[in-house]
């Protein structure tokens, strides 16, 4: 009698068998991977030098502003937006800078210099107006006038030093009614070709009304007279 051996094969396995299963592949990364690596971060040191660095621009850059500036003036830009204050720096006159500086930093620009009175409005975000110019009304209206029309009520001047005295934010009125040289010239030549009377009114004037126009009218006969040499 043959014998029929029967081979009992096991069932199929429900499993699919893959080769990712069995295989690394170097070039792909585990979701698990991706999830747990770390971002590159600059080391703390560079950071700290880079920073250190645009700090010390910044206050070089003050400094230089400082040098033939006749008024600093602060503007409280706290909720600007880029595109408000874009449009705000062509407002200005050329001889007028609009410069975005930290409090402490414009601080220790002007230190032992003529503009430490300043320090009374380094409160809050600052944008720094630096004047060059002797036309100091016509330095600050642009200012009120993009006040007025973006509705920036709450963004006035936070302060402002001019000749050495510091304005606070209600005084600014005495500096957006300072003549300005044309009418000093006229008020000063007017008063020297009129009677006395008219000469003692402009020498009882306000003192930094009579300076401005002593100083004009020096400038003037300097300017006459190197022109006649």
């Amino acid at each position: 009698m043959e014998a029929t051996l029967f081979t009992t094969l096991p069932p199929p396995s429900s499993t699919t068998i893959s080769l990712k299963s069995h295989f690394h592949n170097p070039l792909l990364l585990h979701p698990t991977t991706l999830h747990h690596r770390k971002p590159t971060r600059t080391p703390l040191t560079i950071r700290c030098a880079i920073s250190r660095t645009k700090k010390e621009e910044t206050v070089e850059t003050v400094k230089q502003q400082l040098e033939g500036c006749h008024l600093i003036a602060g503007i409280n830009y706290k909720g600007f937006t880029v595109q408000q204050f874009q449009q705000l720096r062509t407002t200005f006159p050329d001889s007028t800078k609009l410069i975005v500086a930290k409090n402490t930093l414009v601080i220790k620009a002007i230190e032992g210099t003529p503009w430490e009175p300043l320090k009374p409005c380094m409160k809050g975000m600052n944008a720094w107006l630096f004047v060059h110019s002797e036309e100091i009304p016509a330095a600050i209206k642009p200012y009120r006038t993009f006040q007025k029309e973006k509705k920036l009520e709450e963004n006035d001047f936070s302060g402002a030093v001019f000749e050495g005295k510091y304005y606070p934010p209600e005084e600014f009125k005495v500096l957006e009614n300072l003549p300005t040289r044309a009418e000093v010239y006229a008020k000063l030549l007017g008063s020297l070709k009129g009677p006395a009377t008219s000469v003692v009114g402009t020498l009882q004037a306000p003192a930094r009304n009579l300076v401005m126009t002593l100083k004009a009218y020096v400038n003037k006969l300097e300017e006459e007279g190197g022109a006649g040499q």
